[in-house]
């Protein structure tokens, strides 16, 4: 699965799902462009790791919730490296997997869903916007979604969250319709929990254990456990797979 010659942009590359789905590009010899929104050392670490492996990448900052900043980050995509092959929207608004902190229903407000409405489907639609005319151009490309396990399995209703995540899906399905015919390819993965990361970092140790034994493959996702899949549906491999949901979860989702 070798990407020599492509360029990859990974949203929210600077930490957890997406600096473990950079690395992986990179090892398959890919330039990586490694967006951030603050955390410009983090970034530079991980464009040293995707070197380390025999690959290339460079950092670029943008907010991706921020259309104008996101022109700007393509644009500056395509002129450091004259291309964009792939896409993948890992970027989310924070958000803290705490079961027993969660705000159940009857506390949230609707500025609660605006927020993380905006923080997946508004930063997908943002940078699908801005990358899709030089696709377009090409006749291919691929695009790649993070989602999550609990728009099938809401085993903790965390509802913001988990109806942001469903609407991506749907996002993604119509953009497979319209691109198909075009050459562009749109899937999505969706992982269970992914632990360590800064959002799992809460979750304690009683629930995880209780969710490893409900899992056919008895332990969590790591990070790295993201990255296969995502190299797999930006491949060639799935030349002719185009607006599925593939679950990473260990077998906790079967469908």
């Amino acid at each position: 699965m070798n990407f020599a010659g492509q360029v990859i942009l990974v949203t929210g590359a600077g930490r957890g799902i997406g600096a473990a789905i950079a690395r992986a590009f990179a090892a398959e010899q890919a330039t990586v462009a490694v967006n951030y929104v603050r955390n410009a050392e983090a970034a530079a670490q991980v464009v040293e790791q995707c070197r380390a492996v025999g690959g290339d990448a460079f950092a670029v900052q943008a907010d991706v919730t921020d259309a104008q900043q996101v022109g700007k980050l393509v644009d500056e995509v395509v002129a450091e490296a004259g291309r964009i092959d792939v896409l993948v929207n890992n970027a989310f608004r924070a958000f803290a997997f705490d079961p027993e902190r969660r705000t159940p229903f009857g506390e949230l407000d609707w500025d609660a869903y605006q927020s993380q409405f905006e923080g997946s489907v508004g930063a997908a639609f943002n940078v699908c916007r801005a990358v899709l005319p030089h696709f377009r151009r090409r006749a291919q490309g691929s695009i790649v979604n993070i989602v999550s396990n609990l728009v099938e399995n809401p085993v903790v209703p965390y509802h913001a969250y988990t109806t942001a995540k469903a609407a991506l899906v749907g996002f993604s399905r119509n953009l497979a319709s319209e691109l198909g015919p075009l050459g562009v390819r749109v899937n999505c993965v969706a992982p269970g929990l992914v632990y360590p990361t800064e959002a799992s970092e809460g979750t304690r140790a009683p629930f995880r254990e209780d969710l490893m034994a409900a899992t056919p493959l008895r332990r969590l996702a790591r990070p790295e456990d993201v990255a296969g899949p995502v190299l797999f549906l930006a491949s060639p491999w799935s030349g002719f797979v185009t607006g599925q949901v593939l679950f990473v979860d260990g077998g906790l989702v079967m469908r």
